[in-house]
Order: C-alpha cells, then sequence, then structure tokens
C-alpha cells in the first residue's frame, strides 16, 4: 500500500477530468512509450485522460509479420500484441508515470488474457526504445509486484517495430461509446481506472 500510495501522489497533477481527447501537441520535445494490457481500445482510452499525453495511437508490435491486419493479428499467429503508442511531454509526466500507472490500467497477473479477451495478442508488453526505459520499466515492475497477491507476468522486450492500426481502431471508444463492447468493456474499465487514482489521490491526501 505504501508503494502505490507514493505512486499516486505523483499521479494528482497529471489526472484530467475528461477521457475523450488527448492535449493538443506540443511545441517541445515529447517522448515516446509502447505498451500493450488487453485490447488497445481500453488502454488508449485510458491514457487519454492524463495530462501531458499528447497522443495514443492503437496498433501493433511484437510479432514476425510486416503490416499486420486486425483479422490476422486477431488469430494469433503473427505473434504481434495489440499496443499502444503513447506520446508524451515529459516535463508533464515522465516516463516512469506511463509505466507506473500501467499496473493499474490492466490485470498484468493475467497470460496472455485481459477478462474475456484470450490470446497472445492480448498479453501484457512494455516494449522499451532504450536502455533507460528498460531499467525503469524492471524497476517499476519490481515496486509494482509488492502489491500484487499474484505474479507480474508482463514481459518487458525491446520494440522491433511499430505498426499502427487501421482507422476505425483510432479512438475508438470516444466515437463508439454505445458500442456493445464500448459499454461492456471499455467505458467500465475507463471508469475504473479512474476511480482507482481519485480514490487514491483521496487516501494520500488523508495521511
Amino acid at each position: 500500500m505504501k508503494t502505490l500510495l507514493s505512486i499516486f501522489a505523483a499521479m494528482s497533477a497529471i489526472l484530467t477530468n475528461t477521457a475523450t481527447a488527448a492535449d493538443p501537441a506540443p511545441a517541445g520535445k515529447t517522448e515516446t512509450a509502447i505498451i500493450g494490457g488487453g485490447c488497445f481500445w481500453c488502454v488508449e482510452a485510458q491514457y487519454k485522460m492524463l495530462k501531458g499525453v499528447k497522443k495514443a495511437i492503437s496498433g501493433y508490435a511484437g510479432g514476425a509479420v510486416d503490416n499486420p491486419t486486425y483479422k490476422q493479428v486477431c488469430e494469433g499467429d503473427t505473434g504481434h500484441a495489440e499496443v499502444v503508442q503513447i506520446e508524451f511531454d515529459p516535463a508533464i509526466i515522465t516516463y516512469k508515470d506511463v509505466i507506473d500507472l500501467f499496473w493499474l490500467a490492466h490485470d498484468p497477473t493475467t497470460l496472455n488474457q485481459q477478462g474475456n479477451d484470450i490470446g497472445t495478442q492480448y498479453r501484457s508488453t512494455i516494449m522499451y526504445l532504450n536502455e533507460e526505459q528498460k531499467k525503469i520499466a524492471e524497476a517499476s515492475l519490481a515496486e509494482a509486484q509488492k502489491d500484487q497477491t499474484g505474479k507480474i507476468v508482463t514481459e518487458i522486450v525491446p520494440l522491433k517495430k511499430f505498426y499502427v492500426a487501421e482507422d476505425y481502431h483510432q479512438e475508438y471508444f470516444a466515437n463508439n461509446p454505445t458500442a456493445g463492447y464500448c459499454r461492456a468493456i471499455v467505458g467500465p474499465k475507463v471508469a475504473k481506472f479512474r476511480h482507482k487514482l481519485e480514490e487514491k489521490q483521496k487516501l494520500q491526501e488523508t495521511k
């Protein structure tokens, strides 16, 4: 609990009040993170809630097929995972913040599965772009494990290549809030993510 409280204390300055759009692109330097935590519609919508996140793009990475289609990835034969490429302003939200929040955005203890979504394409993954990101991700995982009853199975691997998913996948939740999957899965998951942040921030404030 102490580890989680320290994480949420740092998050209080970067949570926004809406989940519909990322901030406008900055004039200054941005950095990139690649994460996968199940269906990319969920992860994209969750991270677009955060100040400092300029873009969240759904795509595929980690496989052996060039320019995979959604159908190919869903069949589970390409080796790709559904991931989100997050472009962020490190002056507002750091790479460490992005990864610390990752453990709250999904269940990192279920192998190749998030809820009813089952398959290697739904695996929990952090794909680092350099050695510094690798070190940060590994340290964050070690800290997060202290607050988990199950073993975290998230892979931490170098990014091979990121492929942008088809246009209709981008901002899917914002564009299709009444779709069945969005009502049943994405909406509740986004709301739960927000609630976790707000709840822990309140706990920190009472300390």
